[in-house]
Protein backbone atom coordinates (compact mmCIF):
# COMPACT_ATOMS: atom_id res chain seq x y z
CA UNK A 1 0.00 0.00 0.00
CA UNK A 2 1.39 3.38 -1.02
CA UNK A 3 1.48 6.20 1.50
CA UNK A 4 -0.60 8.21 -1.00
CA UNK A 5 -3.44 5.73 -0.56
CA UNK A 6 -3.92 7.27 2.90
CA UNK A 7 -4.56 10.71 1.41
CA UNK A 8 -7.88 12.12 0.25
CA UNK A 9 -8.75 10.83 -3.24
CA UNK A 10 -9.90 14.26 -4.40
CA UNK A 11 -6.53 15.75 -3.44
CA UNK A 12 -4.66 13.03 -5.31
CA UNK A 13 -6.56 13.87 -8.49
CA UNK A 14 -6.71 17.65 -7.98
CA UNK A 15 -5.41 19.80 -10.82
CA UNK A 16 -3.17 22.23 -8.92
CA UNK A 17 -2.97 25.93 -9.62
CA UNK A 18 -0.19 26.72 -12.07
CA UNK A 19 1.44 30.00 -11.14
CA UNK A 20 3.17 32.31 -13.58
CA UNK A 21 6.50 31.67 -11.90
CA UNK A 22 6.07 27.90 -12.21
CA UNK A 23 5.27 28.13 -15.92
CA UNK A 24 8.30 30.22 -16.83
CA UNK A 25 11.06 31.06 -14.39
CA UNK A 26 14.11 31.56 -16.59
CA UNK A 27 13.05 34.34 -18.93
CA UNK A 28 14.78 37.72 -19.04
CA UNK A 29 11.66 39.81 -19.56
CA UNK A 30 8.86 38.69 -17.24
CA UNK A 31 5.48 39.90 -18.46
CA UNK A 32 3.37 36.91 -17.44
CA UNK A 33 2.44 37.65 -13.78
CA UNK A 34 0.97 41.17 -13.88
CA UNK A 35 3.72 42.46 -11.58
CA UNK A 36 4.99 45.99 -11.37
CA UNK A 37 8.06 46.55 -13.56
CA UNK A 38 9.57 48.83 -10.89
CA UNK A 39 11.14 47.85 -7.61
CA UNK A 40 9.49 49.43 -4.57
CA UNK A 41 11.06 52.36 -2.75
CA UNK A 42 13.81 51.22 -0.44
CA UNK A 43 13.98 47.73 -1.96
CA UNK A 44 17.76 47.77 -2.16
CA UNK A 45 17.84 45.52 -5.19
CA UNK A 46 15.95 42.68 -3.53
CA UNK A 47 13.40 42.56 -6.31
CA UNK A 48 10.24 42.52 -4.22
CA UNK A 49 8.23 43.71 -7.21
CA UNK A 50 8.49 40.13 -8.52
CA UNK A 51 6.83 37.07 -7.09
CA UNK A 52 9.34 34.73 -5.40
CA UNK A 53 10.04 31.19 -6.50
CA UNK A 54 7.43 28.76 -5.15
CA UNK A 55 10.28 26.70 -3.66
CA UNK A 56 13.37 28.97 -3.64
CA UNK A 57 16.19 26.89 -5.11
CA UNK A 58 19.03 28.36 -3.05
CA UNK A 59 17.09 27.94 0.19
CA UNK A 60 15.99 24.40 -0.66
CA UNK A 61 19.59 23.47 -1.41
CA UNK A 62 20.80 24.97 1.88
CA UNK A 63 18.12 23.15 3.86
CA UNK A 64 18.72 19.79 2.18
CA UNK A 65 22.38 20.06 3.15
CA UNK A 66 21.46 21.06 6.69
CA UNK A 67 18.98 18.22 7.22
CA UNK A 68 20.72 15.56 5.12
CA UNK A 69 17.83 14.86 2.77
CA UNK A 70 17.22 15.03 -0.98
CA UNK A 71 15.50 17.96 -2.68
CA UNK A 72 12.43 15.89 -3.49
CA UNK A 73 12.06 15.02 0.22
CA UNK A 74 11.77 18.63 1.39
CA UNK A 75 8.96 21.17 1.29
CA UNK A 76 9.66 24.65 2.64
CA UNK A 77 6.87 26.94 3.79
CA UNK A 78 5.65 29.43 6.38
CA UNK A 79 6.89 27.76 9.53
CA UNK A 80 6.03 24.19 10.44
CA UNK A 81 2.48 25.39 11.22
CA UNK A 82 1.74 25.55 7.50
CA UNK A 83 2.95 21.98 7.01
CA UNK A 84 0.67 20.78 9.82
CA UNK A 85 -2.31 22.47 8.18
CA UNK A 86 -1.45 21.09 4.73
CA UNK A 87 -1.08 17.56 6.09
CA UNK A 88 -4.46 17.65 7.81
CA UNK A 89 -6.21 19.03 4.72
CA UNK A 90 -4.54 16.52 2.40
CA UNK A 91 -5.11 13.40 4.51
CA UNK A 92 -8.28 14.00 6.54
CA UNK A 93 -11.77 14.02 5.05
CA UNK A 94 -14.10 16.38 6.88
CA UNK A 95 -16.43 14.59 9.26
CA UNK A 96 -14.86 11.18 8.59
CA UNK A 97 -11.14 11.01 9.34
CA UNK A 98 -9.12 11.81 12.46
CA UNK A 99 -5.70 12.58 13.87
CA UNK A 100 -4.13 11.11 17.01
CA UNK A 101 -2.17 13.22 19.51
CA UNK A 102 -0.62 12.71 22.95
CA UNK A 103 -1.49 15.56 25.33
CA UNK A 104 -0.05 17.63 26.76
CA UNK A 105 1.33 18.65 23.38
CA UNK A 106 1.45 21.45 20.82
CA UNK A 107 -2.08 22.74 20.36
CA UNK A 108 -1.98 23.44 16.61
CA UNK A 109 -2.37 19.77 15.68
CA UNK A 110 -5.86 19.68 17.18
CA UNK A 111 -6.74 23.20 15.99
CA UNK A 112 -5.93 22.33 12.36
CA UNK A 113 -7.91 19.10 12.65
CA UNK A 114 -10.97 20.82 14.07
CA UNK A 115 -10.89 23.52 11.39
CA UNK A 116 -10.98 20.67 8.87
CA UNK A 117 -13.81 19.01 10.87
CA UNK A 118 -11.58 16.00 11.48
CA UNK A 119 -11.70 14.06 14.73
CA UNK A 120 -9.04 14.30 17.43
CA UNK A 121 -8.17 11.15 19.38
CA UNK A 122 -6.14 11.81 22.50
CA UNK A 123 -3.80 9.34 24.21
CA UNK A 124 -2.27 11.13 27.21
CA UNK A 125 1.43 10.88 27.90
CA UNK A 126 2.42 8.92 30.97
CA UNK A 127 2.66 10.70 34.32
CA UNK A 128 6.36 11.31 33.64
CA UNK A 129 5.42 12.78 30.22
CA UNK A 130 6.92 9.93 28.22
CA UNK A 131 5.13 8.44 25.23
CA UNK A 132 3.15 5.24 25.75
CA UNK A 133 3.59 3.41 22.44
CA UNK A 134 1.30 0.53 23.40
CA UNK A 135 -1.53 2.86 24.39
CA UNK A 136 -1.06 4.89 21.22
CA UNK A 137 -1.33 1.84 19.00
CA UNK A 138 -4.27 0.48 20.99
CA UNK A 139 -6.21 3.72 20.40
CA UNK A 140 -5.67 3.63 16.64
CA UNK A 141 -8.82 3.33 14.54
CA UNK A 142 -9.35 3.10 10.80
CA UNK A 143 -10.34 6.78 10.83
CA UNK A 144 -6.88 7.92 12.00
CA UNK A 145 -4.78 9.14 9.10
CA UNK A 146 -2.15 11.17 10.97
CA UNK A 147 -0.34 10.43 14.24
CA UNK A 148 1.52 13.47 15.61
CA UNK A 149 4.49 13.00 17.95
CA UNK A 150 6.26 16.05 19.37
CA UNK A 151 9.86 15.46 20.46
CA UNK A 152 11.20 17.27 22.37
CA UNK A 153 7.68 17.74 23.60
CA UNK A 154 6.04 21.13 23.97
CA UNK A 155 5.23 21.97 26.77
CA UNK A 156 6.79 19.17 28.84
CA UNK A 157 10.28 19.13 27.26
CA UNK A 158 10.52 15.32 27.20
CA UNK A 159 11.87 13.31 24.26
CA UNK A 160 10.70 10.21 22.45
CA UNK A 161 13.50 7.67 21.94
CA UNK A 162 14.41 6.83 18.38
CA UNK A 163 13.48 3.19 18.99
CA UNK A 164 9.92 4.22 19.86
CA UNK A 165 9.66 6.29 16.69
CA UNK A 166 10.77 3.30 14.64
CA UNK A 167 8.31 1.02 16.41
CA UNK A 168 5.48 3.44 15.66
CA UNK A 169 6.51 3.85 12.03
CA UNK A 170 6.59 0.09 11.55
CA UNK A 171 3.24 -0.47 13.24
CA UNK A 172 1.55 2.38 11.34
CA UNK A 173 2.75 1.29 7.90
CA UNK A 174 -0.23 1.19 5.55
CA UNK A 175 -2.46 2.61 8.29
CA UNK A 176 -1.40 6.18 9.08
CA UNK A 177 1.29 8.78 8.46
CA UNK A 178 3.56 9.33 11.47
CA UNK A 179 4.42 13.03 11.80
CA UNK A 180 7.36 13.76 14.11
CA UNK A 181 7.59 17.40 15.16
CA UNK A 182 11.23 18.28 15.84
CA UNK A 183 10.89 22.03 16.39
CA UNK A 184 13.28 21.85 19.37
CA UNK A 185 15.58 19.01 18.32
CA UNK A 186 18.67 21.26 18.03
CA UNK A 187 18.59 21.66 21.82
CA UNK A 188 18.31 17.91 22.52
CA UNK A 189 20.96 15.31 23.24
CA UNK A 190 19.58 12.93 20.61
CA UNK A 191 19.44 14.08 17.00
CA UNK A 192 16.81 14.02 14.29
CA UNK A 193 15.03 10.93 12.98
CA UNK A 194 15.17 12.31 9.42
CA UNK A 195 17.67 9.57 8.63
CA UNK A 196 14.77 7.10 8.80
CA UNK A 197 12.87 8.66 5.91
CA UNK A 198 14.31 6.31 3.30
CA UNK A 199 13.29 3.34 5.43
CA UNK A 200 9.67 4.35 6.17
CA UNK A 201 7.54 6.02 3.52
CA UNK A 202 4.87 6.76 6.16
CA UNK A 203 7.21 8.95 8.22
CA UNK A 204 7.27 12.75 8.02
CA UNK A 205 9.42 15.16 10.03
CA UNK A 206 8.68 18.80 10.84
CA UNK A 207 11.58 21.24 11.22
CA UNK A 208 11.67 24.99 11.78
CA UNK A 209 14.08 27.89 11.71
CA UNK A 210 12.06 29.70 14.38
CA UNK A 211 13.84 28.35 17.47
CA UNK A 212 17.54 27.50 17.31
CA UNK A 213 18.01 29.61 14.18
CA UNK A 214 16.41 32.73 15.72
CA UNK A 215 14.03 33.34 12.79
CA UNK A 216 10.62 33.21 14.44
CA UNK A 217 9.72 36.49 12.74
CA UNK A 218 10.69 35.22 9.28
CA UNK A 219 8.32 32.22 9.42
CA UNK A 220 10.37 29.55 7.65
CA UNK A 221 9.83 25.86 8.28
CA UNK A 222 10.06 22.52 6.51
CA UNK A 223 8.37 19.22 6.01
CA UNK A 224 10.73 16.31 5.36
CA UNK A 225 8.90 13.34 3.90
CA UNK A 226 8.59 10.81 1.09
CA UNK A 227 8.73 12.55 -2.31
CA UNK A 228 5.13 11.51 -3.02
CA UNK A 229 3.92 13.26 0.14
CA UNK A 230 5.91 16.40 -0.71
CA UNK A 231 4.49 16.44 -4.25
CA UNK A 232 0.96 15.93 -2.90
CA UNK A 233 1.21 18.88 -0.52
CA UNK A 234 2.57 21.11 -3.25
CA UNK A 235 -0.76 20.60 -5.03
CA UNK A 236 -2.64 22.45 -2.29
CA UNK A 237 0.06 24.86 -1.12
CA UNK A 238 -0.37 28.55 -1.99
CA UNK A 239 1.76 29.42 -5.04
CA UNK A 240 4.15 31.86 -3.33
CA UNK A 241 4.46 30.84 0.32
CA UNK A 242 7.72 32.57 1.25
CA UNK A 243 8.37 36.33 0.95
CA UNK A 244 11.76 37.33 -0.43
CA UNK A 245 12.87 39.02 2.84
CA UNK A 246 12.21 35.75 4.69
CA UNK A 247 14.19 33.77 2.12
CA UNK A 248 17.12 36.17 2.37
CA UNK A 249 17.04 36.08 6.18
CA UNK A 250 17.08 32.29 6.11
CA UNK A 251 19.99 32.14 3.67
CA UNK A 252 21.98 34.50 5.88
CA UNK A 253 21.25 32.40 8.96
CA UNK A 254 22.33 29.24 7.12
CA UNK A 255 25.60 30.74 5.87
CA UNK A 256 28.87 29.52 7.32
CA UNK A 257 29.17 32.19 9.99
CA UNK A 258 25.42 32.05 10.60
CA UNK A 259 25.61 28.36 11.42
CA UNK A 260 28.63 28.86 13.67
CA UNK A 261 26.80 31.57 15.57
CA UNK A 262 23.67 29.43 15.90
CA UNK A 263 25.69 26.54 17.30
CA UNK A 264 27.31 28.85 19.83
CA UNK A 265 23.95 30.16 20.96
CA UNK A 266 22.49 26.67 21.25
CA UNK A 267 25.42 25.78 23.50
CA UNK A 268 24.69 28.79 25.70
CA UNK A 269 21.00 27.88 25.90
CA UNK A 270 21.81 24.32 26.91
CA UNK A 271 24.20 25.52 29.64
CA UNK A 272 21.71 28.12 30.84
CA UNK A 273 18.93 25.53 30.83
CA UNK A 274 20.85 23.41 33.32
CA UNK A 275 21.82 26.40 35.44
CA UNK A 276 18.31 27.86 35.47
CA UNK A 277 16.72 24.52 36.31
CA UNK A 278 18.98 24.05 39.32
CA UNK A 279 18.40 27.62 40.51
CA UNK A 280 14.61 27.43 40.09
CA UNK A 281 14.48 24.14 42.00
CA UNK A 282 16.07 25.84 45.02
CA UNK A 283 13.50 28.63 45.20
CA UNK A 284 10.76 28.48 47.83
CA UNK A 285 7.37 27.83 46.27
CA UNK A 286 8.82 25.84 43.35
CA UNK A 287 7.58 22.28 43.67
CA UNK A 288 9.48 20.77 40.74
CA UNK A 289 11.19 21.65 37.47
CA UNK A 290 10.62 19.08 34.74
CA UNK A 291 13.67 17.78 32.87
CA UNK A 292 13.79 19.39 29.44
CA UNK A 293 15.56 18.77 26.15
CA UNK A 294 14.13 21.95 24.61
CA UNK A 295 14.88 25.66 25.02
CA UNK A 296 12.42 26.04 27.87
CA UNK A 297 11.71 24.73 31.35
CA UNK A 298 8.31 23.82 32.76
CA UNK A 299 8.15 24.43 36.49
CA UNK A 300 5.54 23.36 39.04
CA UNK A 301 4.61 25.89 41.73
CA UNK A 302 2.73 25.78 45.00
CA UNK A 303 0.76 28.70 43.55
CA UNK A 304 1.38 29.04 39.81
CA UNK A 305 -1.06 31.92 39.50
CA UNK A 306 0.80 33.97 42.10
CA UNK A 307 4.14 33.15 40.46
CA UNK A 308 2.79 34.25 37.08
CA UNK A 309 1.62 37.56 38.54
CA UNK A 310 4.98 38.18 40.24
CA UNK A 311 6.77 37.64 36.96
CA UNK A 312 4.29 39.77 35.05
CA UNK A 313 4.59 42.58 37.56
CA UNK A 314 8.35 42.47 36.96
CA UNK A 315 7.76 42.89 33.22
CA UNK A 316 8.34 39.20 32.43
CA UNK A 317 5.82 37.17 30.42
CA UNK A 318 5.98 33.38 30.63
CA UNK A 319 3.55 30.76 29.32
CA UNK A 320 0.73 29.73 31.62
CA UNK A 321 0.25 26.02 30.83
CA UNK A 322 -2.14 25.18 33.65
CA UNK A 323 -4.85 24.29 31.10
CA UNK A 324 -2.79 21.35 29.82
CA UNK A 325 -3.42 17.85 31.21
CA UNK A 326 -1.08 17.01 34.08
CA UNK A 327 0.25 20.58 34.29
CA UNK A 328 -2.39 22.30 36.40
CA UNK A 329 0.28 23.85 38.64
CA UNK A 330 2.87 24.76 35.99
CA UNK A 331 4.38 27.62 34.03
CA UNK A 332 6.61 27.26 30.98
CA UNK A 333 9.64 29.55 31.00
CA UNK A 334 11.73 30.08 27.86
CA UNK A 335 15.47 30.00 28.50
CA UNK A 336 16.69 33.51 27.68
CA UNK A 337 20.06 35.20 27.83
CA UNK A 338 21.96 34.86 31.12
CA UNK A 339 20.82 38.34 32.12
CA UNK A 340 17.18 37.59 31.29
CA UNK A 341 17.31 34.38 33.29
CA UNK A 342 18.63 36.29 36.27
CA UNK A 343 15.65 38.62 36.02
CA UNK A 344 13.35 35.60 36.25
CA UNK A 345 15.12 34.30 39.34
CA UNK A 346 15.14 37.72 40.96
CA UNK A 347 11.41 38.18 40.33
CA UNK A 348 10.60 34.84 41.92
CA UNK A 349 12.97 35.40 44.84
CA UNK A 350 12.87 39.14 45.63
CA UNK A 351 15.83 40.55 47.53
CA UNK A 352 18.32 38.00 46.27
CA UNK A 353 19.90 40.40 43.78
CA UNK A 354 21.63 39.51 40.53
CA UNK A 355 25.24 39.15 41.62
CA UNK A 356 25.31 35.58 40.39
CA UNK A 357 24.10 36.72 36.99
CA UNK A 358 26.70 39.45 36.79
CA UNK A 359 29.41 36.93 37.56
CA UNK A 360 28.08 34.62 34.87
CA UNK A 361 27.96 37.42 32.32
CA UNK A 362 31.69 37.95 32.83
CA UNK A 363 32.35 34.33 31.92
CA UNK A 364 34.46 33.89 28.76
CA UNK A 365 31.69 31.75 27.27
CA UNK A 366 29.35 34.68 26.57
CA UNK A 367 29.30 38.42 26.07
CA UNK A 368 25.96 38.75 27.86
CA UNK A 369 23.77 39.13 24.78
CA UNK A 370 23.78 35.45 23.88
CA UNK A 371 26.73 35.66 21.47
CA UNK A 372 29.83 33.57 21.88
CA UNK A 373 32.85 35.82 22.12
CA UNK A 374 34.52 36.13 18.77
CA UNK A 375 31.42 35.09 16.83
CA UNK A 376 29.83 37.32 14.22
CA UNK A 377 26.92 39.44 15.34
Amino acid sequence: MSVLDLARAEIRTLQPYSSARMEASGGQLLLNANESPWEPTGDGGMGCNRYPEPQPAALVDALTRLYGVRREQLLVGRGSDEAIDLLVRAFCRAGRDAILVQPPTFGMYAVCARIQDAGVIEVPLRRDFTLDVDATLAALTSAVKLVFVCTPNNPAGSVVPRADIERLAQALAGRALLVVDEAYVEFADEGSVAGLLDRYDNLAVLRTLSKAWALAGARVGCLLAHPDVVALLRRIMPPYPLPLPSVNAALLALSGWGQANARARVGIVRAERARLRAALARLPGVRDVLPSQANFLTARFDDAGAAYRRLFDAGIVVRDVRRYPGLGDALRITVGTPMENERVLAALAPGKGTAGGEAFLKSPATDGRGFAEGSAT
